[in-house]
């Protein structure tokens, strides 16, 4: 056992040491901070000046444009322009317009308009000239049609349409919002734990195969002990990496706090209502997650000789994890679909999509245990059979081209026996 934890120890101290763990989390740190004032810094960029806007127009439409845009609150100046399109494009580059709009009748009677300027790329003035126009016309048409201001605001009131639950125990609108949120959020850590840590244990391995150094460790430590060493050495490095990034979050949210900020990118993240079960949820399914995928990734990486071989070989370990991230990404919409139900007792799929269903329905416990139990099943059986493997995978030299290795390292490991 003491070999076991000097095999632990070892990988996680030269990883948390290493370069690239102290990258990852200063990047990581420095997207968090951005993040979470992001609001901050769009206002320091953001200049506040208003954008110059000519209109060329005989029409009776203008004044009421810009009413609306008043009413609206908008950064937009209108200034009416009184000479030819070649004078205004001249104004534009000389830098007293930042872009003009004819200003027309149709047919009909009714505005129409045509928005011109260096570039269409920006979206949000003509976005707001387009808005206060079709205003405009509703007004207008409502007019004529002997619709009062009164009655138009009255058609415009959004329907009153609430969402109750039927079924005992669902959530509530509010709890089903920050339920989701909570589960997107986690889908993508758990989607990018398994693949970042899984990769990593595959890739630990495979390097010290190719530097020769799993010759001398084998001689003193079973490859058993080194290959669930490594798994729980990784395991820790990623709880100290989230250990660091979730203190330094909550740090920087609690000074936009105590700044009066409640406004910012985050500031969607109000989980008053996720109850202590599904945080419970969160953590079981991420764990298992990643014991079941470093598992089979420590297996494969035994099969190769240098780490450049890594990515070819568990390729097909990282389309299962995808596949199940898409699956839970199309489970958000429709949670209690069959195929989501199925998709969620498939073990592969098991850490994102059950704890997709767990997180937006009210499932019965025996679901949930037995998808549990099934996972758990699959590590187990993964483990013996990665044992195995890996004891006859860390003696394999020469080049591994496809996982028909394992049956070669299962008939090495036979032979070491």
């Amino acid at each position: 056992m003491n070999k076991f934890f000097i095999v632990l120890t070892q990988t996680y101290l030269n990883r948390l040491k290493s370069k690239a763990f102290i990258v990852t989390t200063v990047i990581t740190l420095l997207m968090i901070f951005l993040l979470t004032n992001i609001s901050t810094i769009i206002e320091r960029f953001d200049t506040n000046e208003e954008d110059q806007v000519g209109v060329i127009t005989t029409s009776e439409y203008f004044p009421l444009l810009q009413n609306q845009l008043d009413r609206m609150e908008s950064n937009l100046d209108l200034k009416s322009f009184k000479g030819t399109e070649e004078e205004a494009q001249q104004a534009i580059e000389e830098g007293e317009l930042d872009s003009y709009m004819i200003l027309e009748e149709d047919e009909a009677g009714e505005p129409k308009a045509i928005y011109k300027a260096e570039t269409v790329a920006e979206q949000n003035t003509p976005q707001l000239l387009e808005s206060a126009l079709q205003q405009v016309k509703s007004t207008v048409a409502a007019e004529r049609a002997g619709v009062t201001q009164k009655q138009l605001l009255e058609i415009d009131q959004p329907v009153q349409f609430e969402k109750v639950a039927l079924e005992k125990g669902a959530k509530t609108e509010d709890e089903l919002n920050q339920a989701r949120v909570f589960v997107y959020v986690l889908l993508f850590v758990i989607y990018f734990s398994v693949i970042f840590y899984g990769n990593m244990v595959a890739v630990e391995v495979a390097t010290e195969k190719s530097s020769r150094v799993m010759e001398i460790l084998i001689s003193s430590v079973s490859p058993v002990k080194q290959m669930f060493g490594k798994i729980l050495g990784i395991a820790l490095l990623g709880i100290t990496q989230y250990t660091i990034i979730i203190i330094s979050g909550y740090l920087f949210m609690q000074l936009q706090d105590d700044e009066g900020s409640q406004t910012g990118f985050l500031s969607f993240l109000n989980f008053s209502n996720l109850t202590v079960s599904l945080v419970v949820y969160a953590i079981v399914f991420f764990v298992l997650g990643y014991l079941l995928y470093a598992t089979i990734l420590a297996m494969v990486g035994s099969l190769v000789s240098r780490a450049e071989e890594v990515q070819q070989l568990i390729m097909p370990v990282q389309f299962l994890i995808i596949i199940a991230f898409f699956i839970a990404m199309f489970g958000l919409s429709t949670p209690s679909s069959p195929f989501v139900t199925i998709a969620s007792y498939i073990p592969f799929f098991t850490p994102v999509v059950m704890f997709l269903r767990v997180g937006m329905l009210a499932i019965p416990f025996w679901e949930v245990a037995i998808s549990l139990a099934l996972l758990i099943g699959s590590i187990i059986v993964f483990g013996i059979l990665g044992a195995k493997v890996y004891r006859g995978g860390v003696l394999m030299y020469g080049k591994s081209s496809s996982l028909k290795d394992i049956g070669k390292a299962l008939k090495l490991s036979r032979r070491e026996r």
